[in-house]
């Protein structure tokens, strides 16, 4: 695939800041879930210690990422979001308290998204142009209703390695989806808690080397068939003073190479509009 300035790779660096949300949408399936205060300050961690490291580093390397942000954590951590904004990171959509989508009706989904990018609004002055399904499947109705809005891309699927034209009732639209995969998620590899048990069954803290060997090995492999590269990392997993010094290797083997580009979500999707060929 060919992609800007004849580059033989994309990179979008992806973070997900869920803060405590996920932990609280895990914990209220069980009794006095509320009370699960431990799990939630895992999430906490994010936005009050990780962010700040993670944005250093990007600043270190000159690297633009995007950052899908519940509505909710925005709300409540106002001047972060501003701070990302400001450093030319971009905020994508990833629900209000980063809740399901396929189990919502049309009307609930329409709520969670509009409201959310109200809140980006007040905040920074923009609605998020990128959306990523903040809690497993969408709705079937979920893309038709973020093109209607406005919304470039999302960046939620498993099936594809490139970028491609969603088809929304039978028509190819400009909406554009970057996938990526589970082999390119932190939280897969690295989150960890006791209970609620994460992950099921428990028995695992991975090494860090073999994480980022996994992480290296993936790049190679769609640096040499020429893809586009999406990590999915969250704050509170990746933001750790051990697991960062993972990311930071893992951005300098992609900078040993000069002709890789790094792009924002948004920036991929417009090129893929105005340059993307379909192919098999």
């Amino acid at each position: 695939m060919e992609w800007k300035e004849n580059s033989k790779c994309a990179v979008m660096f992806s973070f997900d800041l869920d803060s405590d949300t996920t932990w609280k949408n895990g914990n209220d399936g069980y009794p006095n879930g509320e009370k699960y205060i431990k799990s939630i300050s895992i999430g906490q961690y994010g936005p009050k210690r990780a962010v700040e490291r993670i944005l250093n580093l990007l600043k270190k390397y000159n690297i633009k990422a995007t950052f899908f942000v519940p509505g909710k954590v925005a709300e409540d951590n106002p001047e972060l979001i501003k701070k990302i904004d400001e450093e030319g990171h971009e905020i994508g959509h990833h629900g209000y308290t980063h809740e399901r989508f396929f189990d919502k009706t049309v009307e609930e989904q329409i709520e969670i998204i509009e409201k959310t990018q109200k809140i980006y609004k007040k905040i920074i002055n923009k609605e998020a142009k990128g959306f990523r399904t903040p809690s497993g499947d969408w709705a079937i109705e979920t893309p038709k209703l973020l093109y209607k809005r406005g919304f470039l891309y999302s960046s939620s699927m498993r099936g594809d390695d490139r970028p491609y034209n969603t088809i929304i009732e039978n028509k190819k639209t400009n909406f554009i989806e970057i996938p990526t995969h589970w082999e390119l998620d932190d939280y897969v590899a690295m989150a960890y808690n006791y209970f609620p048990e994460e992950p099921s069954g428990l028995d695992r803290i991975s090494g860090y080397e073999q994480v980022l060997d996994n992480f290296t090995r993936e790049f190679d492999g769609y640096y040499k068939y020429g893809l586009c590269f999406v990590p999915m990392m969250h704050p509170q997993v990746i933001g750790t003073p051990g697991h960062i010094q993972i990311l930071e290797k893992l951005i300098k083997h992609i900078l040993e190479k000069d002709d890789v580009w790094i792009a924002t979500g948004s920036e991929i999707a417009n090129w893929y509009i105005e340059n993307g060929k379909e192919e098999k």
